[in-house]
């Protein structure tokens, strides 16, 4: 196929409270939108699926609205949520992959879960290749980084793969280099964060952000010693529980919100709490990254930082600080997961690599020794 030919390429990303979406021919953004949920009418629904058809009704307002017909569309694209664990790549999505998608199969109940379902409402209408790339249960996990202390409990790897993979591709590309030529630890660091280690194109280590271990975040209250965790939590609600590690851990805990723009405003006017709990925050990720750096024998080419908290610039300052004589560090504030989403589908429309079946086997099911 000619590169000069023009493949139209529709994205679908659900978040918490909103769905984004964006639409290409080729690399190039035609539209792109951010379709706002009142969390008050999302909460009304008994379940995350059950959100579907709300969330359609306006990405089609939407594309109404701005004069967009996908009509001979070549491919529509969904945020992959929690199958069986599966390698990293594009995928062709059917109803296998949409079923166990809806049953939360890869154990992380999360809004993302929406992505291929509304990809495929949309798909039914105007057709095309129905697409996923990189969910967020991919698993490439060293089997060494499996094990835990307790037999038949093992470590598992939920992550932002979507936008890590993305960030050390681009960071890869302004080295000259390709990524799976280098080894590299990438930071998400946003409402989760995750600290991966990347040996030769395979994240062979990170921390299970979703499931409470490593940095806390806005949201989520980390790692933390079993026997506090067990004083503190002993006879509440298992929903408690469960709230800490996503919802109200964190910053949430210590201030009551998890809006980072308000916090880091008293980071700024050197309200003294504000100031040492936010440095901790970033001190526990500059742990991490010294971790990863061990996982891959201090044999590290580069140390690539991405996600919404890295618009401020003394996340940046502290973890450079810390860490750059590891590896030189590299900021991408944002994200990057409409424009992997993009390429993935862009690499199988070009015929540069061929999307991958779904099994429904996870990656890792056990050690033969059990």
């Amino acid at each position: 196929m000619s590169d000069s030919q023009v493949y139209r390429i529709f994205v679908v990303n659900p978040g918490s409270t909103s769905t984004k979406v964006e639409f290409f021919e080729n690399k190039k953004s035609i539209l792109e939108g951010n379709v706002f949920h009142d969390s008050t009418v999302l909460r009304t629904f008994p379940t995350i699926n059950d959100q579907l058809d709300y969330r359609m009704e306006y990405v089609m307002k939407w594309l109404n609205e701005n004069n967009i017909d996908l009509t001979g569309v070549d491919a529509i694209v969904g945020r992959g949520g929690a199958c069986c664990t599966l390698p990293s790549g594009t995928y062709e999505v059917d109803d296998r992959l949409i079923q166990d998608i809806r049953e939360a199969k890869g154990g992380v109940y999360h809004s993302s879960m929406l992505g291929i379902q509304m990809a495929k409402k949309l798909h039914d209408i105007y057709g095309g290749r129905l697409l996923m790339v990189d969910p967020i249960v991919v698993d490439e996990l060293q089997d060494v980084a499996r094990i835990t202390g307790v037999k038949g409990i093992y470590r598992t790897s939920a992550t932002h793969a979507l936008n890590l993979k993305a960030t050390a591709r681009t960071h890869a590309e302004s080295m000259g280099k390709r990524y799976q030529d280098l080894n590299m630890i990438v930071c998400h660091i946003d409402g989760g964060i995750t600290v991966t280690a990347h040996q030769k194109g395979r994240m062979i280590d990170t921390n299970d952000g979703s499931g409470g271990d490593g940095p806390f975040t806005p949201t989520r209250m980390g790692s933390m010693a079993i026997t506090d965790v067990s004083k503190f939590l002993f006879n509440r609600p298992i929903e408690e529980v469960r709230n800490l590690c996503s919802v109200t851990g964190g910053l949430s805990s210590w201030f009551g919100t998890s809006n980072t723009d308000t916090i880091h405003e008293l980071v700024e006017k050197g309200d003294p709490k504000a100031a040492i709990v936010w440095q901790a925050m970033i001190y526990q990720v500059t742990k991490a990254i010294g971790s990863m750096a061990c996982v891959l024998h201090g044999n590290v080419d580069a140390i690539v930082l991405t996600g919404g908290l890295m618009r401020f610039q003394d996340v940046y300052d502290y973890i450079n600080d810390a860490c750059s004589w590891i590896a030189p560090v590299a900021s991408y504030p944002g994200e990057l997961e409409h424009e992997a989403m993009r390429a993935g589908a862009l690499r199988v429309l070009r015929g540069e690599e061929e999307a991958k079946r779904y099994t429904g086997v996870p990656v890792f099911a056990g050690f033969e020794f059990e």
